[in-house]
């Protein structure tokens, strides 16, 4: 049978694919309600005591522990720490005592290590806060954690959120009202606004990237990023092009960028740059100067290029891991298409025991 040439992928356009904004602005009004909820277990978290706060995840999680930390570092004194599940059952971390509260968060609520986690720090007597989506699971039992909040996605949210209220405890977040109220007004609806206006540009960035990568599947594709960007470069390149797309990657801090990945681009490599609007903006500013000079084969994805209505610009850099997130949304779901590939489809990942 003769095998004819289709043209199908010529015909299509941008589309907001997998895009429902209702449903979008309700899930992130729904996230930011929890405000009251979190500063009732914070309250009481203060009101105990405590010798640190530990963001504890694997994978997504902790990338997502990254961004708060980092977030938390320059603008607040209290004693906050990241750890990587697996590293803290390993090698453990004697600053972690019973007086010290672990955040964390999980979407299926039966992780390995999180659930062996949850029970080495319940065994050492410290108290657990815990964000899981996913109700009836292992890690909502009762005597898996202290405080437990049931609510589905948006775990960079409800971290910032933990984060900001535990500034306000401390005295470090004079405008933390204003900011809520800025939040809670325009947020849901400036970042499906994202999504819309970054849809037909990440329409083209899919088409281009799948057809480089089909013409040159042994070449990694390069993430940079800083500040909470790199929380989002880390878990953007790890999390989605390789486990969901099976793409090989690489991700890189800004800082370190010039210390080693820095000779080994090409005219032809493929890097995407991630540049957000925090404290260390300046170092991604400085990959974006360098790059032209000895790539032709750069994307730089800019949070400041998108309009954040009602939102003031003193708050911007609290909110560019989710404007990246939200433009990151769009190319996903061109990405699926052109590579003809779903992305809940895993060869390996809890397929079996390993």
């Amino acid at each position: 049978m003769e095998r004819k040439h289709s043209v199908w992928a010529e015909e299509i356009t941008p589309c907001l694919r997998n895009f429902d904004e209702k449903k979008q602005m309700e899930s992130v009004n729904g996230a930011l309600a929890l405000r009251g909820q979190i500063e009732g277990i914070i309250d009481q978290i203060w009101e105990e005591g405590f010798d640190g706060i530990y963001f504890m995840g694997i994978g997504g999680t902790y990338a997502s522990g990254m961004q708060v930390e980092v977030y938390m570092r320059g603008k607040s004194r209290l004693p906050v720490y990241v750890e990587n599940a697996a590293e803290f059952l390993t090698t453990g971390n004697k600053r972690f005592t019973e007086k010290s509260v672990l955040i964390y968060s999980s979407v299926s609520g039966n992780t390995k290590e999180m659930v062996e986690l949850v029970k080495k720090v319940k065994a050492m007597g410290a108290r657990v806060f815990a964000f899981i989506d996913t109700p009836g699971t292992m890690l909502t039992a009762e005597d898996m954690q202290d405080y437990l909040i049931l609510y589905p996605m948006n775990e960079q949210l409800k971290f910032y959120m933990v984060a900001n209220y535990l500034m306000y405890k401390n005295g470090e977040f004079d405008d933390y009202t204003e900011y809520n109220a800025q939040m809670e007004q325009y947020l849901a609806k400036d970042l499906a606004e994202v999504e819309k206006e970054a849809d037909a540009w990440a329409f083209g960035f899919a088409k281009e990237k799948v057809a480089f990568y089909n013409e040159h599947k042994d070449l990694p594709h390069y993430f940079i990023g800083s500040g909470n960007q790199y929380g989002a470069t880390y878990s953007y390149a790890m999390c989605y092009w390789e486990e969901q797309m099976w793409i090989r990657t690489k991700s890189i801090s800004c800082q370190e960028f010039f210390h080693g990945m820095q000779e080994i681009i090409e005219a032809d490599t493929p890097v995407t740059l991630f540049i957000g609007e925090d404290e260390q903006r300046p170092l991604a500013e400085r990959v974006a100067r360098f790059l032209p000079k000895v790539n032709g084969n750069y994307t730089i994805i800019d949070t400041r290029e998108y309009a954040l209505e009602g939102i003031s610009e003193k708050y911007r850099g609290s909110l560019s891991h989710l404007v990246m997130r939200a433009v990151n949304a769009r190319v996903d779901a061109y990405m699926e298409l052109f590579l003809r590939h779903p992305l809940s489809i895993r060869r390996y990942y809890r397929q079996f025991d390993y």
